[in-house]
């Protein structure tokens, strides 16, 4: 198995990214390889100072670069040779498991969208991340910034596309499956929550529990989260605040431990063509490695071909 890294990806490129693929290596010694993409005059000397460490990484040289500050679609279009479009490229041609990268979100989407394209069947991929419940296990909230309006059709396919991750790569056997509201009563919401409602209740193939509030983030009553990618972006940085908060007043607590952006790593596209993850722009060493171990996860787990299979039928 490989599984590809966007050497070049992040504020703290190529450095963080060399590094960070070393560490994954290590704890993946054995099961996979770990493919860094990048520039070879930049990358080559990092792998060459860790001697035999760096041994088991493989370079693919890409020599150009998408800028954090790039228009995501005009950059991907005119720098197929960038980083980012050699890893869509790779894994569309299954040279790879999965692609991982802290570079440019929007590139990300993009790349996922014109390269690996979405499932058949699959309205709107959507990008998810994780929620840390408060008496242990994890939970999953989508969509968290790619899709800032939607319809209420593509929130009832984001609790499908939560269900199959939460069920198959987080080994929940029944996930239960809540959408985020300004009520629990069924009428509540805006006209598109209200709708989304109705088409949750009566899918079969969802344990949906019904509305659920901002209160409900962390507690027990739903495993899968489902929310517009406006409302999910504003809890994801909530999130990260508190974590923020906890660190600057010097409070240690495991719980809040794991709102650290690092602690993860990244956050997979779901519905589309193969195993994609974006990563923080800041992301150092340890926040690629667990990136990496996140994409080797789903590889292992065959999430894409899950979702495939279940959108096909």
């Amino acid at each position: 198995m490989k599984i590809a890294l966007d050497a070049m990806g992040g504020d703290f490129a190529p450095q963080a990214a060399v590094d960070g693929a070393v560490l994954a290596a290590q704890q993946l010694a054995g099961k996979a390889q770990i493919v860094l993409i990048g520039q070879e005059e930049a990358v080559r000397p990092l792998l060459a100072a860790y001697g035999a460490a760096a041994d088991g990484l493989t370079l693919v040289p890409a020599s150009q670069i998408i800028e954090m500050g790039e228009h995501p679609a005009k950059a991907y279009q005119h720098k197929q040779d960038s980083s980012i479009a050699v890893g869509y490229r790779m894994l569309a041609a299954r040279e790879v498991e999965a692609f991982c990268s802290a570079g440019n979100t929007g590139a990300m989407l993009v790349g996922a969208m014109f390269s690996v394209k979405a499932v058949p069947g699959v309205l709107r991929p959507a990008i998810a991340n994780f929620v840390p419940k408060l008496h242990g296990g994890t939970g999953i909230m989508l969509d968290v910034g790619a899709n800032a309006d939607c319809k209420p059709e593509m929130l009832e396919q984001f609790g499908e596309l939560g269900s199959l991750y939460a069920r198959y790569v987080l080994g929940i056997a029944e996930p239960k499956v809540g959408l985020m509201n300004l009520g629990e009563e069924e009428g509540k919401g805006t006209v598109v929550t209200q709708a989304a409602h109705q088409l949750l209740k009566v899918n079969p193939h969802l344990k949906f529990i019904g509305n659920i509030e901002g209160r409900d983030l962390f507690n027990e009553k739903a495993d899968v989260i489902i929310c517009d990618g406006f409302t999910g972006n504003v809890l994801l940085k909530m999130a990260e605040s508190v974590y923020d908060a906890v660190a600057d007043r010097h409070i240690q607590d495991p719980f809040f431990d794991q709102f650290n952006y690092e602690a993860v790593g990244g956050s997979p596209i779901l519905g589309v063509n193969g195993n994609a993850i974006i990563g923080h722009g800041v992301s150092t060493p340890k926040a690629i490695c667990n990136m990496l171990l996140q994409g080797y996860q789903m590889a292992t787990a065959g999430i894409a071909d899950q979702i495939k299979a279940t959108f096909k039928s």
